[in-house]
């Protein structure tokens, strides 16, 4: 009596999916359950961690873009100096712009400064 193939090979079916994400091009690929239904949803969970790895990074470097370059905070790289005592003077260490009235300055009348630094600039 013959028999047809039997044992581990029946019953077989191929579930493995693979995902493209077209605007971004990012690709993945699942086949570790056994039904397609459950291989589907694994794939889509890793699609969107991915999306969004690549979402926070672009965040991240866009925040690097507009924050520029830093500077150590310590003594001696501060940008203004304020003096109150003996006499009053307030001066910007970038553009060297002094004004001699601080309670001025500490009000809030700071376009002297803004419009040397601008000009400093350009």
């Amino acid at each position: 009596m013959l028999l047809g193939a039997g044992g581990q090979h029946i019953n077989k079916t191929s579930s493995a999916i693979r995902i493209t994400h077209i605007p971004t091009n990012v690709v993945v690929s699942c086949q570790s359950e056994r039904s397609q239904i459950q291989n589907r949803e694994t794939a889509m969970k890793m699609l969107k961690s991915k999306l969004f790895d690549l979402k926070e990074t672009e965040q991240k470097e866009k925040i690097e873009d507009l924050k520029g370059e830093q500077k150590e905070i310590s003594w001696g790289s501060q940008i203004r100096s304020y003096v109150f005592c003996p006499y009053t003077m307030v001066k910007d260490h970038r553009t060297n712009y002094e004004v001699g009235n601080v309670q001025a300055v500490m009000d809030g009348e700071i376009e002297g400064f803004m419009e040397s630094y601008l000009k400093m600039n350009l």
